[in-house]
Formats: structure tokens, sequence, C-alpha cells
């Protein structure tokens, strides 16, 4: 079974978001990692995110917990987002964010490399995001 500990470490992070809304795709290319703490781990990404051809300095954060067999994300400031079973992948818990909802799954037939894709559905965004994570 894979716990907390085997996603310790650094990776190399690439994200394409195509937004059907904005009939645009943007890329995210920068740097994840995840560090143990006291009650589990700190997840930290740093890159650039790509829009119409102009080029932002991109930070997120979130909080990683175990949950019994589960592994929990919450926002930095303490909000649950979703959990997910580190040893299966598979679908994320859905998150409502206002009116917008995400389904996200995680896939793990790669490892050490894995994927997280979120479809994103509601009034204010469309749009499906797929995330590659490469140890290194």
């Amino acid at each position: 079974m894979r716990g907390l500990s085997e996603f310790m470490g650094g990776y190399e992070v690439s994200r394409t978001i195509k937004d059907a809304r904005a009939g645009a795709t943007s890329r995210f290319e920068g740097r994840a990692e995840i560090s143990a703490t006291s009650d589990g781990a700190e997840y930290v990404e740093r890159g650039a995110l790509i829009m119409n051809e102009q080029r932002f300095e991109a930070e997120r954060k979130y909080i990683w917990r175990r949950a019994g067999e589960r592994i929990e994300v919450l926002f930095e400031d303490g909000r649950a987002f979703h959990d997910f079973d580190p040893s299966l992948g598979g679908q994320a818990t859905e998150h409502l964010c206002g009116e917008d909802m995400y389904r996200g799954g995680y896939d793990f037939s790669e490892w050490t490399c894995w994927a997280v894709t979120w479809n994103v559905q509601g009034p204010r965004k469309d749009y499906v995001s797929t995330t590659w994570y490469i140890r290194g």
C-alpha cells in the first residue's frame, strides 16, 4: 500500500488547462515539493502559468494528512478540498466551490510518475485540468 511518506520529495510539474468556455488551452510548468510536517505534509507548488502567450508566476500550497486509509487534501488555510486513496488512485471526492463543481481523479499506473485530472463545471467555469508529476 502506498502511504503518505512515499509522496515526499520533489517533482517536476506539467499541467494543461483546457478551457471550453474560452476555447483556449493554458499551461503550468514548475516544481512541487511535498515535505513532512508534524501532522502530515505540506505541498508547495511554484512555477509559471502561461495563458494567451503571457507568463505569470504562480504558487499554491496545500496541507496533506492521513485520514484512515486515504489522504486528505486541505487548502492552506485548513479548509477541506478533497481526499483520495493513495494505494489505488481513481476518483477523488468532489468539491463544490461556490456553484462550480470539481470532480477529479488520481492516476498512479506509472508510479513513481503520477497524474491528477480535474473536470470543473459550473456557471463560472468549464475546464479540464491535467497535471503530471515526475519525481526528480
